[in-house]
């Protein structure tokens, strides 16, 4: 009796996860992202985060998931994937349709951030994604009127109302490993870095935070390829 009530307990207490479409990370974070949850991916200019972001994406759309790309920086489809199609993973036809577009870029600077968070929302509603990108969330700071950190606040606690995973990436400056304005109401943190070693410029990840989870610490070297995009490379061996 003893042993079914604990195992009765474990399985309520399991969190339903989706792959994250990275090959080599699901295994470092028991099996995928958390669902739903709000996982923040922080890096330099350079490291892969729009390239892991589309991956996330196009790995749900082939499964029949619903996807939502917010982008802050103004750009026209045809534009993110012109450098997008090289990978082999990029389906055109999954923009449209499997992946809504969703530009904020040109209303950071009219709207308030009740307005923004509205605007955001509503979309959510029309969609109803399982998968959310926010792309790049720390360009939104210099250009919205109001409370950042408390903008912040209010759209991780909104999105996580959302029968979601929503990845928010951001960008940081040299020697920086995250966004400290909104680390604290993530639910996961993974970071990409650039590090020099011997005179080469290499690549890694590491998983610094994902709650409810048992995940492997420490930096995992990755590399990026035109058919998976980014792999640990870990994982090969």
């Amino acid at each position: 009796m003893n042993g079914s009530a604990n195992d009765d307990r474990s399985s309520q207490a399991r969190l339903v996860r989706i792959p994250s479409g990275i090959p080599g990370l699901d295994e470092m974070i028991e099996g995928g992202f958390p669902f739903p949850s709000v996982v923040l991916l922080s890096g330099t200019a350079g490291t892969g985060k729009t390239t892991f972001a589309l991956k996330f994406l196009c790995k749900g759309a082939e499964g029949g998931e619903q996807g939502l790309y917010i982008t802050t920086l103004s750009e026209p489809t045809q534009w993110m994937l012109r450098f997008a199609s090289q990978f082999d993973f990029m389906k055109k036809d999954f923009f449209g349709d499997e992946i809504v577009y969703m530009d904020l870029g040109a209303h950071l600077r009219e709207m308030d951030p009740p307005e923004l968070l509205d605007s955001i929302e509503e979309k959510i509603a029309e969609v109803l994604p399982q998968r959310i990108v926010i792309d790049p969330v720390t360009v939104v700071g210099s250009m919205l009127k109001g409370d950042y950190r408390t903008f912040l606040f209010d759209m991780a606690n909104r999105l996580k109302n959302w029968n979601a995973t929503t990845l928010v990436t951001g960008e940081v400056n040299p020697g920086e490993l995250y966004p400290p304005e909104i680390s604290y109401a993530v639910d996961g943190i993974v970071l990409l870095m650039l590090s020099e070693e011997g005179g080469s410029r290499r690549k890694y990840l590491e998983v610094l935070k994902m709650r409810g989870t048992n995940h492997i610490t420490g930096k995992q070297s990755i590399d990026i390829t035109r058919s998976d995009g980014i792999v640990v490379l870990k994982a090969r061996f």
